[in-house]
């Protein structure tokens, strides 16, 4: 068991935050929580967590402030009417928020007299506090310290810096992975549900093709940073060419949408006389918005 004597609130019981309690609780630290609809802390306080009536109660209860809301606006909403109670406190906000957002949110923190932690959670509720569980943390660097007895009972703590937009920053680009990964796929799955195959026998095929192709992946990475796409090895960007894909997925009669927004990536470039080069070379049609 963990130092007892660290005590958390946390702020939002929907299904994270309530997962990120009960890893507090069953680690045998003090804990407060809050939640705008009531009866979400029943489960928390059977498990030993306090529930507080108000949010001033909450903060008050503990010295680490964690947030876990729908988005920046609603952490100010619950947070500016206790801001003068956050003096000498920690706030880990894990709230999803731009880097722009989370910039604002510790600047407004600095001015109460908290110190601001920012964390993107790389992982689904279900996760926390398991094997493959990571948080990704920016912002101060001595609160990171403190508070990581604390933090590592979520899942691996990764910190990356001084300025507090670093970790929703990398957040959101992960995500962003994983969601084009995701639309990719069922994609896959419109495409063969005209021949009666099933998402889930889909699935079964998907899953081990989409796992080994992340192998590529450094590779790209090696190209992009040397700013090189003639490395010998490639495929080209003309021999990319999606149309056949997207004229197969118009006869199935769905939407052509997901392959072809990766179609006027690769275009863009090949318009561009740069059609001889590799397939990594669409980061450029990414960075560079047309």
């Amino acid at each position: 068991m963990t130092n007892t004597n660290a005590t958390a609130t946390v702020l939002g019981l929907g299904e994270m935050g309530s997962a990120l309690a009960a890893a507090l609780v069953r680690a045998g630290h003090p804990t407060a929580v809050w939640n705008r609809s009531p009866g979400r802390a029943d489960a928390l306080v059977d498990l030993g967590a306090t529930a507080a009536a108000t949010p001033a109660d909450a903060v008050t209860a503990s010295d680490v402030v964690v947030v876990c809301l729908f988005d920046a606006a609603s952490v100010r909403e619950v947070l500016d009417p206790v801001a003068d109670l956050l003096a000498g406190r920690t706030l880990v906000n894990v709230t999803t928020t731009t880097p722009e957002q989370s910039r604002e949110l510790a600047a407004w923190a600095a001015g109460h007299g908290a110190v601001y932690l920012d964390g993107g959670i790389m992982a689904v509720p279900h996760m926390i506090g398991q094997p493959g569980s990571s948080i990704l943390y920016s912002g101060s660097a001595a609160a990171f310290e403190r508070c990581r007895p604390l933090l590592d009972l979520w899942g691996e703590s990764a910190y990356f810096g001084e300025d507090p937009g670093l970790a929703p920053l990398y957040d959101l680009a992960l995500l962003s992975g994983m969601y084009a990964m995701f639309a990719g796929f069922l994609h896959g799955a419109a495409m063969v549900a005209g021949a009666g195959i099933t998402a889930g026998e889909f699935a079964e095929r998907a899953a081990s093709w989409l796992s080994a192709m992340t192998g590529a992946f450094a590779g790209f990475a090696a190209v992009v940073d040397g700013g090189d796409y003639t490395v010998p090895g490639q495929q080209s960007l003309e021999f990319s060419n999606l149309d056949t894909m997207i004229d197969a997925s118009a006869a199935q009669g769905i939407s052509t949408e997901v392959v072809g927004m990766v179609q006027a990536l690769i275009r863009r470039q090949v318009d561009a006389g740069h059609g001889k080069e590799g397939f990594a070379r669409i980061y450029e049609s990414i960075r560079n918005r047309a």
